[in-house]
């Protein structure tokens, strides 16, 4: 059985719990409102309250998005999912995301599409969107900018790698806009 907290970690190893810490670190990441990000610790001058770290993460293979669910849970996030374009283009209006993960070979509705229609919309554009895919051409990278992308990785995911283009994206006071 995976060991998952402290807790759990203290209990497999009793011996061991002396050399643990009471607790983990916490990484402080951006919040975000509905009209913009706003900065760990700045206040958002605006009614709606801030939703902190969510990431919209779509894509059609099961595995890759609880694989990389985790993975951002673990580092803070909170992820809503979405299974095609237009699941994607429905959760992004509903749920306010701070950043989307955009597979580009979708159902429904391609990731690339799905992202025009965001980049499109008044309430979404500012969103920013990087598009995961497993084609690594320069010219997929160039169509997914076109199609509104503020960035593109490729499959499989180096999740480090991942991670420092989201908070890149995340740092930035407005996301490029098409």
């Amino acid at each position: 059985m995976p060991v998952h907290t402290l807790e759990q970690a203290r209990a497999a190893r009793p011996e061991a719990a002396e050399r643990l810490p009471r607790a983990l670190p916490v990484r402080r990441h951006r919040t975000c409102t509905r009209e913009g990000r706003v900065g760990a610790g700045e206040s958002a001058d605006r009614s709606e309250a801030p939703v902190k770290n969510k990431v919209l993460l779509v894509d059609d293979d099961e595995s890759n998005r609880e694989m990389l669910t985790r993975r951002l849970q673990h580092r803070g996030y909170d992820v809503v999912t979405a299974v095609d374009g237009q699941d994607a283009l429905e959760r992004a209006s509903a749920e306010s995301p701070c950043l989307i993960l955009m597979d580009v070979s979708l159902p429904v509705i391609d990731g690339l599409t799905a992202t025009r229609q965001i980049k499109s919309s008044p309430a979404l554009r500012g969103i920013p969107v990087i598009a995961l895919t497993a084609h690594a051409s320069i010219e997929d990278r160039d169509r997914a900018r076109a199609a509104g992308c503020d960035d593109y990785d490729t499959k499989p995911i180096e999740f480090a790698r991942l991670e420092q283009k989201m908070e890149a994206l995340l740092r930035q006071p407005a996301a490029r806009t098409v």
